[in-house]
């Protein structure tokens, strides 16, 4: 009979943190970027650009590619889950309807505020490439542009609003 309140716990436990945490959330987010980054870079760069990349032996577009969907989806996730109480459809506890020109707004500040971590995961990744398999390289970029693209889009994409 303990065994389940101690996994009720441990678990309440863990959500808690997650909630107190939000940079574990940013984290959490980034990891099934950093999925959707490495599937499209193997699948553009193998597959999809091969033609075009083989010459270089380098996955300029594919990358790009990459990067691009993972942004997308990751501004998706940290708007629903990472900074949801910061959102700007919500005032006064009342949820109002998501208009386009907001979300346009917000997608193109999170765009701006990743643009050095996105850039620097570009350079990083071809730089690293010279000397380590590509997928690889990538996820070392990726994990060195994290921590800028938390901090900026923490203070401004969804800084706190004044009630």
């Amino acid at each position: 009979m303990s065994a389940p309140n101690t996994v009720q716990r441990a678990t309440l436990w863990a959500l808690g943190l997650l909630e107190r945490y939000r940079y574990i959330k940013f984290g959490i987010v980034g990891a099934s970027g950093t999925v959707v980054n490495l599937l499209v870079l193997h699948f553009g760069h193998e597959y999809l650009f091969n033609q075009i990349e083989a010459g270089y032996n380098k996955p300029y577009f594919s990358l790009a590619l990459a990067i691009t969907l993972a942004t997308l989806n990751n501004f998706t996730w940290n708007r629903l889950w990472t900074w949801a109480d910061r959102v700007r459809t919500l005032e006064a506890g009342e949820v109002h309807p998501v208009s386009l020109r907001l979300l346009g707004m917000e997608f193109g500040q999170y765009v701006t505020a990743s643009a050095f971590g996105s850039a620097l995961q570009y350079v990083l990744t071809l730089l690293l490439s010279n000397t380590m398999d590509y997928r690889l390289a990538n996820i070392i970029a990726i994990l060195a542009a994290s921590v800028s693209n938390f901090l900026a889009n923490d203070r401004w994409t969804f800084k706190r609003h004044k009630r």
